[in-house]
């Protein structure tokens, strides 16, 4: 009589070879954006496919290509270096040790998502080092659909036995999106099956009425959901739900410290702020919006209004950025920004900014556009170098210029980052656009092309033509098959005060910051729109809350908040010196453009620099200091310590 481990796995064995689940027709991805709405209940905006949207030259161009020429070809190049591929190469026989931490497949799969965007938008310079990639981890899968290079083998008995920290999930859900990446890029289902296969397999094992189970990084949550509308099978929406929802039989079983960290363990409609691991925070959010997107279940979207209040009012930094603790990587308390030690992790920026894009969806709040933009220029651009080849795992708001303190690597131990930005910046043309059943909303700024269809299957083109963020004027030509109404939304930030819409050159009147300018009208081929955003330089103060920020300001033009590195001060000026001239006029900056910059302006801004250099660690306070006229220079916070150790500062001293 077979043992029951032998029942197991013929059992297993069974269910691996029957058909995966049932995808729409055929031609249907061709069209799936990159969070795909198309048949959401909870959407009011629609993305619209990574492939609809060309981009032209530009600021985002020039960083893409960065990308597509150098990381991802130079990160692969470390995988092959240091072991990564030879975890899975090693499961179909390769006499190596297993290298790394315990979550290294987890960057394989995003690197790959990566390259997978990059074939949605026509690049197939990396695609035959993907199809390398997707043939080496196919052919690691057990014949029950499990798949992981940690737990097996020698550490076979260590699977399933640490789900507060063993990643095992949180490496699947990397791997479905790869594979729903890949299939919206080619029709291939060969990877998304092998991540169907692993997750057929947890359900027959886990979940109520089976064995309780629990997601220590959050992250499985998105990629079932996104599984769920690229299949239309309900059990793997159902299987998030159980994840966000918490197996009640798990209460006390996991401790309040843990609950707080992970922010995963008890149902996400009792949580009331944002604490705890940012990274897994902001995973967990926006699986959570992808949840309300697909059910509407009303105490979703009540607890993700309070959280992204309790995040956008109190949590996160000027730059994007969230996660002030370095200490858990962890959400501090409210006003809790210090700069120095700002732990801002790339990982947790992105977050930031997935949520925010679901949000968006959910309501088509313009506030949702203004963060992900402030996240995207800046907390997330910053993480990867300017030539491509360094990245930050953390982005701090001030940086001593000690030499020791080495922001930007080639490699991290733990290399969840690299990938991250990469998968960002290779899908950013599904960002720029969103379809609604009234029109087409414009979200980001950039030289582009939209092909796609209205609502009812029009045919319809949109070109926008800027400089943007060099400038503010952006030009759009709208190319409708025919002459039809719809409505064309123009997302104004919050920070434009003062903005102007043209229509065939005639003003439109009243322009509403932080909201979508809604032109509804009949449309005809040739129709032109020109959109002027105020451009010019902003002074930004903080609630005196955030007490590292008393008496300083920050410097803001556009999406692009600006820093101080000392290496650009004039000889002999010590930056900690220096402070703003906000004085009448004085606080007027002139720009430069700079190359390097991806021709955004270097500023030079009037200042003061303080003549006194009072010896020792104290001094008694001065009646009035010795200001002698300087100028600063100023470049964007994403280009900081791209030239060497310097120290660095947002937020700077100021008089007025």
């Amino acid at each position: 009589m077979l043992s029951l481990n032998m029942r197991l796995s013929v059992f297993f064995v069974l269910v691996a070879m029957l058909p995966c689940a049932p995808v729409k027709a055929q031609s249907d991805w061709r069209g799936q954006a990159v969070v795909h709405l198309e048949a959401s209940p909870g959407a009011r905006v629609r993305g619209v496919p990574v492939s609809a949207v060309q981009l032209g030259p530009g600021f985002w161009t020039e960083r893409r290509k960065v990308v597509t020429e150098v990381s991802i070809p130079t990160l692969y190049q470390e995988f092959e270096q240091r072991g990564i591929l030879d975890n899975f190469r090693r499961l179909a026989g390769k006499q190596v040790a297993r290298r790394g931490p315990i979550y290294t497949d987890s960057d394989v799969y995003k690197w790959m998502e990566a390259v997978a965007f990059e074939v949605q938008s026509g690049e197939r310079r990396n695609q035959p080092l993907l199809e390398e990639a997707i043939r080496i981890v196919s052919a690691t899968q057990e014949e029950n659909g499990y798949l992981n290079t940690r737990y097996t083998m020698e550490r076979l008995s260590d699977r399933h036995q640490n789900m507060l920290h063993g990643h095992e999930l949180y490496c699947l859900g990397h791997l479905l999106q790869a594979g729903i990446a890949w299939y919206r890029a080619t029709g291939k289902r060969d990877l998304m099956d092998v991540g169907i296969r692993f997750v057929r397999y947890l359900q027959l094992r886990f979940g109520p009425e089976k064995e309780p189970l629990y997601d220590g990084h959050p992250e499985i949550e998105l990629a079932l959901i996104e599984l769920y509308r690229t299949t239309g099978d309900r059990s793997f929406l159902d299987f998030a739900g159980y994840f966000l929802n918490s197996d009640p039989r798990l209460k006390g079983r996991i401790s309040q410290r843990d609950l707080v960290y992970t922010f995963i363990g008890k149902p996400f409609t009792e949580r009331t702020q944002m604490e705890g691991h940012a990274v897994r925070a902001g995973y967990a959010a926006s699986g959570a919006a992808d949840y309300y997107l697909e059910t509407g279940d009303d105490k979703y979207k009540g607890t993700l209004e309070r959280l992204w209040r309790d995040l956008a009012e109190s949590k996160v930094y000027i730059t994007g950025g969230i996660g002030s603790r370095q200490t858990g990587e962890a959400f501090g308390e409210a006003f809790e920004l210090p700069n120095q030690l700002a732990y801002t992790e790339s990982c947790a920026a992105i977050a930031n900014f997935f949520w925010n894009w679901r949000m968006l969806a959910a309501t088509g709040d313009a506030r949702h556009a203004d963060l992900l933009e402030r996240a995207l220029y800046n907390g997330i651009n910053s993480g990867l170098s300017l030539d491509g080849r360094l990245y930050c795992y953390r982005n701090p708001l001030e940086l001593s210029g000690n030499s020791n303190d080495r922001i930007r690597n080639p490699w991290y131990d733990t290399t969840c980052c690299p990938p991250n930005l990469q998968r960002v910046l290779a899908s950013l043309p599904g960002y720029l656009f969103g379809a609604s059943s009234e029109g087409i909303a414009v979200h980001l700024y950039h030289t582009a092309t939209l092909d796609w269809r209205l609502p009812d299957g029009q045919p319809l083109k949109i070109r926008q033509t800027t400089t943007y963020p060099l400038e503010g004027t952006v030009h759009f030509s709208v190319e409708p098959g025919r002459e039809t109404t719809f409505e064309l939304g123009l997302r104004i930030p919050a920070w434009s005060s003062n903005t102007k819409v043209l229509v065939n050159g005639e003003d439109v009147g009243s322009v509403q910051s932080g909201a979508y300018h809604r032109i509804r009208r009949q449309w005809k081929p040739g129709d032109r729109v020109e959109l002027r955003l105020d451009m010019r330089v902003r002074h930004t103060l903080a609630n005196p809350r955030v007490r590292d920020n008393v008496g300083k300001a920050a410097v803001e033009r556009g999406p692009v908040v600006y820093c101080l590195e000392g290496l650009d001060q004039p000889d002999g000026l010590e930056p900690e010196k220096l402070a703003l001239d906000l004085r009448g006029n004085a606080g007027a900056a002139t720009g430069v453009p700079s190359r390097l910059l991806g021709g955004l302006p270097v500023l030079q801004h009037p200042a003061v620099e303080q003549q006194e250099s009072p010896s020792g660690l104290y001094h008694p306070r001065q009646a009035s200091r010795n200001w002698k006229p300087a100028q600063a220079r100023l470049v964007p916070y994403f280009a900081f310590a791209n030239r060497g150790f310097t120290p660095m500062q947002v937020w700077i001293p100021y008089i007025e």
